[in-house]
């Protein structure tokens, strides 16, 4: 399938699992708008890369996400592939869990996603094709032991994208949630330190309890995600609408 003229916005576009998509969507002829925070991660994302356009924004701020998404549109048309990527995997027991971390996890896991899906779209209104896929997490469909908080974000994003698939039903437009195992990104290698400091154990046996909690013994990688992606957007999947895809290496 090409995606000539079409556009694309990725949040959390600069690296990992984000990255990965925006490359696959510009290899297809789409122009991407790939956001984040830090504007040299996004440059040297993009560089080379004349159809990924950077983009600074903090999907926890209504008004960046809705001035940054207009400008997006008017400079390269309406939005017709959403991505709702950005996200923070931190885990703490409830009874660490203090209000501001609670507000932390759901801001951005949540709250940007539903803020990146609702101006997004205001663009895709009245188009008959769109795709809006978020990326949830295993933790969004069975709970993650020690993260309550990033547990119930993650079922709040595939609460949402139900709702939405069941709002424009028949529109053209559908909604996914691709929902991973642990994937081999940076946020691994922040979670070897924080669980090595926690448990008093190595890099090597932290990184172990990541890798050996999906099913099939190893890290899943952002293109496999990607893969996920691509066939979302792809011929055929246009009956493929509400689901909570999980990218695992088994039964979770």
């Amino acid at each position: 399938m090409t995606l000539n003229a079409k556009h694309a916005v990725v949040t959390g576009g600069g690296t990992g699992i984000g990255l990965a998509i925006a490359r696959v969507l510009a290899a297809q002829g789409a122009q991407v708008t790939i956001t984040g925070r830090r504007l040299d991660v996004l440059q040297e994302a993009a560089l080379g890369n004349p159809r990924l356009h950077p983009a600074v924004m903090d999907v926890t701020s209504p008004e960046q996400v809705a001035d940054v998404t207009a400008a997006a549109v008017a400079a390269l048309g309406p939005v017709s592939i959403c991505i709702a990527n950005a996200g923070i995997a931190e885990g703490r027991s409830l009874m660490k869990t203090d209000p501001e971390f609670w507000r932390k996890i759901m801001s951005t896991n949540l709250d940007g996603a539903y803020l990146t899906i609702r101006e997004a779209l205001r663009s895709m209104h009245g188009q008959d094709w769109g795709r809006v896929i978020a990326i949830s997490s295993v933790a969004g469909t069975r709970g993650l032991k020690g993260a309550s908080a990033y547990s119930a974000s993650k079922h709040g994003v595939i609460g949402l994208i139900r709702a939405l698939s069941a709002d424009y039903l028949a529109t053209g437009i559908t909604f996914n949630a691709i929902c991973p195992a642990y994937v081999d990104t940076e946020i691994i290698t922040r979670n070897v330190t924080s669980i090595k400091e926690r448990a008093g154990i190595s890099d090597k046996e932290a990184r172990a309890i990541m890798v050996n909690t999906n099913p099939h013994g190893r890290l899943i990688t952002v293109n496999e995600v990607a893969a996920a992606a691509l066939w979302l957007w792809g011929p055929g999947s246009q009956s493929v609408n509400g689901q909570a895809i999980q990218i695992s290496g088994g039964q979770m």
